[in-house]
């Protein structure tokens, strides 16, 4: 099944230097949730992972993780919490996500942000929205600006293509990672949005959910 038709990706507004990748999943609302709340199918289309394990849960039900990052020569490890909610008369529902990593070798030092599936009569709006402190010091904010940024939001866009080809087509993310995502029909990120589709004055982590204070607290 095709993904819908896709405004060009813009890159990131200076005045808000927040990732924004939203993309429409024609799959049930069910089947996206569980896709992406299930670690061991998490690590499956998100190229930022190579492993999530569940650590504890909360009284509150919020989920601490470890994580990690094989690069070959080298593993990035870090923590996170993770908390999904059902928000919304429309069916609407949310998940917020911290992480932090003491890896003096990872790009990403800790961040914040949230998932948002919003359901429509074409399929559901899968979105987040998410920051980060860079790692590696003053060369680390400068290499951020000029490249990090921008490949930390392909990287994530092209996960998001792969989830929806999961879900839409059952096509199994390990047909489509490595040199097998180079095929014709792999994934895309440009059919990815990088931005609200409507103009506004809010910024992108202004729409995260309260839960996201609650887990960063």
């Amino acid at each position: 099944m095709s993904a819908p038709s896709r405004s060009p990706v813009r890159a990131p507004a200076r005045r808000d230097r927040a990732l924004y990748v939203e993309i429409l999943i024609r799959a049930p609302l069910e089947t996206l949730w569980g896709l992406t709340q299930d670690p061991a199918a998490h690590v499956r289309w998100d190229a930022r992972f190579s492993a999530i394990r569940p650590v504890r849960t909360r009284p509150d039900g919020a989920q601490e993780f470890a994580y990690a990052l094989d690069l070959g020569v080298h593993t990035i490890r870090g923590t996170g919490v993770s908390l999904g909610t059902r928000e919304g008369s429309r069916g609407e529902r949310t998940s917020a996500l911290v992480f932090d990593s003491a890896d003096r070798l990872s790009p990403l030092q800790s961040g914040r942000g949230y998932w948002r599936y919003i359901p429509t009569d074409d399929g559901v709006r899968f979105i987040t929205g998410y920051d980060y402190t860079p790692g590696w010091g003053p060369f680390g904010l400068i290499l951020d600006r000029l490249v990090t940024r921008r490949f930390v939001w392909w990287l994530t866009a092209r996960s998001f293509d792969r989830l929806r080809m999961w879900a839409e087509d059952d096509i199994a993310p390990e047909r489509l990672s490595g040199w097998r995502s180079l095929r014709r029909g792999g994934p895309k990120a440009r059919r990815c949005l990088s931005r609200p589709p409507r103009r506004r004055e809010r910024t992108i982590m202004q729409d995260a959910p309260d839960s996201l204070d609650r887990i960063s607290s």
